[in-house]
């Protein structure tokens, strides 16, 4: 198995993953959305609220609000020598103490470690106005995307190496326009792939051909194109190696369970 980047912007990161299969590039795209830890507010504690939302809405919002997590430092609460019970491992507190009239944002949050804070500091939280209080302590903890949306940490998506033949095609322009993702260029009077890569498999352009078999694309079943784009709680890079590190565990459990 061969991995060769292709781009990294930002928070997105796509790779070229070669002599693989389905079954596995699927298992890696299941564990990034729906097994990595990342930080999120679980308990709030309201000690002041006289703005025009409820209770349930603050704490909601800000249990949404995108963390910045450090898997170095903080480990899940079943797996924490506390078991569960809350302590600086495997929870962290945030507090927040405002009089209007002003805007509530994620930046105003004031973490228990400077480490760990909003991804985003302009979400708004709660505009107050003139006298309204809010004051609360908010308590975040890591959990998996398959136990609630909050704790995904970003999306991953895959297809098959774009396999493009080119053998009659008597109206290329045609075939060239129908294509969304500028795949195709006319040389002289034949129609040539420029980047194959870009291909989405829509067959767009092996249905406006003619004739119709002059054109096939199909999507390779060893060789995969793989998009991870963050959320911003992990880098692209540090999902995808904490996910292969949970793949490489669960195979060891496997082996053990398998052994005994």
């Amino acid at each position: 198995m061969d991995i060769k980047l292709l781009k990294k912007q930002d928070n997105k990161l796509n790779f070229l993953l070669k002599d693989s299969n389905p079954v596995f590039v699927n298992t890696l795209r299941r564990i990034i959305i729906s097994e990595l830890p990342t930080l999120a507010i679980k308990k709030v504690t309201l000690v002041k609220n006289s703005s025009a939302l409820f209770d349930e809405i603050i704490a909601h919002r800000l249990g949404m609000l995108p963390l910045v997590t450090d898997l170095d430092t903080y480990v899940l609460p079943d797996k924490c020598s506390c078991k569960g019970a809350g302590c600086a491992k495997c929870q962290i507190t945030f507090t927040l103490k405002a009089e209007g009239p002003l805007t509530v944002y994620a930046a105003d949050l004031k973490s228990q470690d400077p480490k760990i804070k909003p991804v985003f500091g302009k979400i708004p939280i709660v505009q107050l106005l003139k006298d309204q209080e809010l004051e609360f302590e908010a308590v975040a903890s890591l959990g998996i995307g398959k136990e609630h949306a909050k704790h995904t940490a970003g999306l991953a998506h895959y297809k098959g190496y774009p396999k493009i033949t080119i053998d009659k095609v008597k109206n290329p322009e045609e075939v060239m326009a129908s294509c969304p993702t500028n795949v195709y260029e006319i040389k002289g009077k034949d129609l040539k792939v420029i980047d194959a890569e870009r291909c989405i498999l829509c067959d767009a352009c092996v249905d406006i051909n003619e004739p119709k078999d002059g054109l096939t694309v199909k999507a390779s079943e060893k060789d995969f194109i793989f998009y991870i784009e963050s959320f911003g709680k992990l880098s692209p890079e540090e999902m995808l190696s904490r996910s292969l590190d949970i793949i490489n565990e669960r195979l060891e459990e496997f082996e053990l369970a398998l052994n005994q």
